[in-house]
C-alpha cells in the first residue's frame, strides 16, 4: 500500500520506517528541508535504538522516501498519515495549528480517495475538524474518509512497541477506512494483537486516559515515597507488594523526581483542558499535574537539605534525559532541578550517554562531561537523575576516590542505601 507520513519527527519517522518494513511504500514529507536533506543522507534526527538500521534498510529498498513535495505524495498515496506536534498552549490546550494547515493542504492537493489518519495526539473532536477542513479546501468534492489512530510508542523501544504492540486503537465512522486500516496493519494480525475499534472520539480520548493514568500511577508512587520517609518505611517494598497484585501491576511504581518528556505533562495538561471545555473538573489529572510539579521541587529541596545549602558547591548530575535510552530532554526533571540549583548558586557538572547536545540547547552555565566519572571529579556531591544502565555499576570506589565530600543523592534509587553506607558514602534515595 502507498502511504503518505506527514511530519518527520519521532512518531512520524519511527512509524513510516516501521510500516516500510512490513513492504509498504511510504513517502515521509517534513517542511524542515535540512531535515529531509539530512535524512536522504542517512542522518537520523533523534536517537532511537535500531531506528538508523531501519530506515537504511528501508531505503535502500525503496519502499521508504523523504521529500518537501506534499502534493506528489498525496497524489501518489491511498492512506495519509498526519504525525506533526501538537504541543502544549500555555492554557495547557493541545497546539493544533500544524495539524490544521496539514488538512488545509491535504484537501487542496486530493485527487481520489484517500483515507486520512491522525496518529498525532489530538483532543476529542479533532477529527471532525480535520474532515472539515479537508473538505472546505478541496478544490471539487472529493470522497475520503476520517480515522484516529493514536501511537503509543515508548521512547527507547519505539520499534518493538510498533512491532509487537499492546493494540492496536482504530476510531473510525467508516467501515470501508476499517477495512483499509485493517489491511494496513495485517502483519500484526499474525501475532494475534488485539485491536479496539470505535467511533472517532473513543479513540481520540483513549491516547489521554492511557497516559494520564501511567502518569497519575508515578504521581501516586511519589507520595507514597514522601510517607515513607517521614515513617522509615522502604517504598521499594511498598511497590513490590503493591504490584503483586493482579489488579494493580509493578509498572509505573518507581518512585523518582517527577515525570518528564513530551507526552505525560503535555497529556495530562491537554485532558484537564478538555474537561474544562465541557464544564467538568477532573479532580485527580490536576492533582497528577500538581504532585508532579511539587516532586520536582521536592527533589531540588532533597538535595539543597542533604547538603545543607549548595551555595559554591559543585554538584555532579549523571543523567540530562527525562529516561534512559533516549536524548530526549523535554520536561526533564533534570533540566529544571538543575535552573533550581545554579539559581541557589551551585556549580553543575552534568553527563549523560546520549543527551549532552540537546541538553546543551536549553541549559547553559555547567560544565559538560565526557563520562561518568567526570562529573565526580572534585564535586561535593554526585545526584543520579536518569536512570541509564551504564548507571548502575559505576566504580564505586573511583567514585568516592574523586568526589570531594562522598555524598550521593540517589533520586532513582538505583543504588542499596546500606551497601553505600558501609562504604563510606553519605547516601540517600526517595522513599527509602
Amino acid at each position: 500500500m502507498n502511504i503518505c507520513m506527514v511530519g518527520t519527527g519521532y512518531v512520524g519517522l519511527v512509524t513510516g520506517a516501521c510500516f516500510a518494513e512490513f513492504g509498504n511504500l511510504v513517502i515521509c514529507v517534513d517542511i524542515d528541508k535540512e531535515k529531509i536533506d539530512k535524512l536522504n543522507h542517512g542522518v537520523i534526527p533523534i536517537y532511537e535504538s535500531g531506528l538508523e538500521e531501519l530506515v537504511s534498510k528501508n531505503v535502500k529498498a525503496n519502499r521508504l522516501k523523504f521529500t518537501t513535495d506534499l502534493r506528489t505524495a498525496v497524489e501518489e498515496s491511498k492512506v495519509i498519515f498526519i504525525a506533526v506536534g501538537t504541543p502544549a498552549n500555555a492554557d495547557g490546550s493541545a497546539d493544533l495549528s500544524q495539524l490544521y494547515a496539514v488538512a488545509r493542504d491535504v484537501g487542496r492537493w486530493m485527487n481520489e480517495y484517500k483515507v486520512v489518519v491522525n496518529k498525532s495526539t489530538v483532543t476529542v473532536g479533532t477529527a471532525k475538524k480535520v474532515k472539515e477542513i479537508i473538505k472546505k479546501n478541496q478544490g471539487k468534492p472529493i470522497d475520503f474518509d476520517i480515522v484516529s489512530n493514536p501511537e503509543f510508542l515508548r521512547e527507547g523501544s519505539s520499534i518493538n512497541d510498533f512491532m509487537r504492540p499492546d493494540r492496536v486503537v482504530i476510531g473510525a465512522d467508516s467501515e470501508k477506512a476499517i477495512q483499509v486500516m485493517k489491511e494496513l496493519y495485517h502483519p500484526l494480525y499474525l501475532i494475534e494483537t488485539p485491536f479496539v475499534i470505535g467511533n472517532l472520539e473513543t479513540a481520540e480520548l483513549i491516547k489521554y486516559a492511557s497516559n494520564t493514568f501511567l502518569a497519575t500511577k508515578i504521581s501516586f508512587i511519589n507520595e507514597i515515597a514522601l510517607l515513607c520517609e517521614r515513617f522509615g518505611a522502604d517504598v521499594h517494598l511498598v511497590a513490590k507488594a503493591m504490584g503483586l497484585d493482579g489488579r494493580i501491576s509493578p509498572k509505573f511504581l518507581h518512585p523518582g523526581p517527577g515525570f518528564g518528556g513530551s507526552c505525560f505533562p503535555k497529556d495530562v495538561s491537554a485532558l484537564s483542558h478538555i474537561a474544562k471545555e465541557v464544564n467538568l473538573q477532573l479532580k485527580i489529572t490536576e492533582a497528577v499535574l500538581g504532585v508532579n510539579r511539587r516532586q520536582k521541587d521536592m527533589a531540588v529541596e532533597k538535595i539543597v537539605s542533604f547538603l545543607n545549602g549548595v551555595r559554591g558547591k559543585t554538584i555532579g548530575i549523571l543523567g540530562l534525559s527525562f529516561k534512559p535510552n533516549t536524548d530526549d530532554v523535554r520536561d526533564a526533571p533534570s533540566i529544571y532541578i538543575i535552573q533550581k540549583l545554579l539559581e541557589k548558586g551551585a556549580k553543575i557538572k552534568a553527563y549523560d550517554p546520549v543527551a549532552v547536545e540537546a541538553a546543551k540547547k536549553v541549559l547553559g552555565g555547567i560544565t559538560y562531561t565526557t563520562d561518568a566519572y567526570g562529573v565526580v571529579q572534585g564535586a561535593d556531591a554526585l545526584v543520579l537523575v536518569t536512570e541509564w544502565n551504564p548507571f548502575r555499576s559505576l566504580d564505586l570506589d573511583r567514585i568516592k576516590s574523586l568526589l570531594k565530600e562522598p555524598n550521593i543523592i540517589d533520586l532513582r534509587n538505583i543504588y542499596e542505601p546500606e551497601k553505600l553506607r558501609r562504604m563510606g558514602f553519605r547516601y540517600t534515595g526517595m522513599g527509602r
